[in-house]
């Protein structure tokens, strides 16, 4: 595989930081205003979500403010109080957090959906014309290589990044599978990492002003870059892992807060999100999304689609691989 020109970067860990609220409001300090907290990369698809609950008579007249960050930060600062009425965030554990701080109902998993509102599928973005030729997660070990991937200790798109890296390479917690299956590739693979931006959107960031030959991302968040007019281009691996995002409405929000998550998870909030590159929960009928590589079928079937039951469960391998002592944390303390 060819090597790509160099660019000299310095090794980084940037850290996520909570976006202001604008116009910030209690959660519940008025049913014509709802405050939305989200992890980064969902809020163009909010912004278009929003525009299309306020044709209807549940969202007409509906006042906002809202807070896009690094999904972690986001949780842990609701959870100490962050005024919020409906949260979206990247992964599972950042809506249980706000269970145990009493900011979420238990029961906010219980619908059809199980508490999912956004999905997407894990890719690998890079320089105009692929120059290093990248076609799947073994070129990410090559030697020289310089990857980028936001920080797993406050980003959820960074744990799903991993995830779908160390599942492809053949890890979980399946009793059949063998203790360190898919550690050896993560060691490799952490070893070309040459910055950890703090959120999803920061790393794409950092790419597209330079940094690095590959990124690894989300589809949505690579076809948001592209209409956003980022010039990068991305390949979905013939193995990959498929996103998952949860949302959910805060204990003693109004009813509209429900009412507009309701929006975002039926056909209309569904087909916004897909406006931006997320892919629909279910069918929401033709949709022609710019930035995708093909705009008329913007979302191909992988060769195989790694989903969280595959491997354990989320809870399970996010204490293997990100926990006190999990595989991660070891190596980028090793890596430090």
């Amino acid at each position: 595989m060819p090597r790509a020109r160099h660019r000299p970067v310095a090794r980084l860990v940037a850290l996520g930081v909570v976006a202001g609220l604008v116009g910030c409001t209690p959660a519940s300090a008025s049913p014509d205003h709802l405050t939305l907290v989200g992890f980064a990369v969902v809020r163009a698809g909010h912004l278009e979500a929003r525009e299309s609950w306020a044709e209807t008579p549940a969202g007409a007249g509906i006042g906002w403010s809202s807070a896009f960050g690094a999904s972690g930060d986001q949780s842990r600062a609701v959870a100490s109080g962050l005024p919020a009425d409906v949260v979206h965030l990247s992964v599972r554990a950042d809506v249980e957090r706000l269970v145990a701080a009493g900011r979420v109902d238990e029961t906010w998993d219980d619908g059809p959906e199980g508490g999912i509102a956004s999905q997407s599928v894990v890719v690998l973005v890079v320089r105009p014309g692929n120059p290093l030729g990248v076609s799947d997660w073994a070129d990410l070990t090559a030697p020289g290589v310089e990857v980028v991937t936001p920080n797993p200790g406050s980003s959820g798109a960074a744990r799903w990044n991993v995830l779908a890296a160390w599942a492809s390479a053949g890890g979980s917690l399946a009793p059949t599978a063998g203790p360190a299956a898919g550690e050896d590739y993560l060691a490799a693979l952490l070893s070309n990492v040459v910055a950890y931006p703090g959120s999803g959107r920061d790393a794409t960031t950092a790419f597209a002003a330079g940094t690095g030959d590959v990124l690894i991302s989300t589809e949505n968040e690579a076809i948001l870059a592209r209409q956003r007019g980022e010039d990068v281009e991305y390949v979905i691996p013939p193995t990959t892992f498929l996103v998952q995002n949860p949302a959910a409405v805060t204990t003693g929000a109004p009813a509209s807060a429900q009412d507009y998550l309701d929006h975002l998870r039926g056909p209309e909030g569904q087909r916004a999100l897909a406006s931006t590159g997320f892919r629909p929960l279910g069918d929401v009928g033709d949709v022609v999304v710019p930035g995708a590589s093909d705009p008329a079928r913007p979302f191909p079937e992988p060769s195989r689609l790694i989903t969280l039951d595959d491997v354990g469960g989320w809870a399970a391998v996010d204490a293997h691989l990100f926990g006190s002592d999990g595989v991660v944390t070891r190596l980028q303390q090793a890596g430090a």
